[in-house]
């Protein structure tokens, strides 16, 4: 049986003065990103940040829609929909 994996929609702010979750906008979620929108590194730190975020390591995010928008689909494996919401919530709280 294959691993769950689950896609979100994103909608980043780079250039922000540090990394964080805003909250939905627009049916997307929104996210702050430090790094500035210059040679991938957006996509690089969105990629740590989330992996962070969720308990999962790097290789388990992953941009497949977006990589030079601001509007980006992820897909993250190994994590359900319940288990998401969780754990966003405890990261929003904290």
């Amino acid at each position: 049986m294959g691993e769950n994996s689950l896609n979100i929609q994103v909608q980043i702010q780079p250039g922000s003065s540090k990394d964080q979750i805003i909250d939905l906008h627009n049916g997307r979620l929104k996210i702050k990103i430090s790094a500035p929108p210059v040679d991938g590194k957006v996509n690089q730190n969105l990629i740590e940040f989330i992996a962070k975020a969720l308990g999962v390591s790097k290789s388990k995010v992953k941009i497949v829609k977006g990589h030079t928008s601001k509007l980006k689909t992820l897909r993250i494996s190994g994590i359900d929909q319940k288990s998401f919401s969780l754990l966003l919530n405890k990261y929003r709280e904290s």
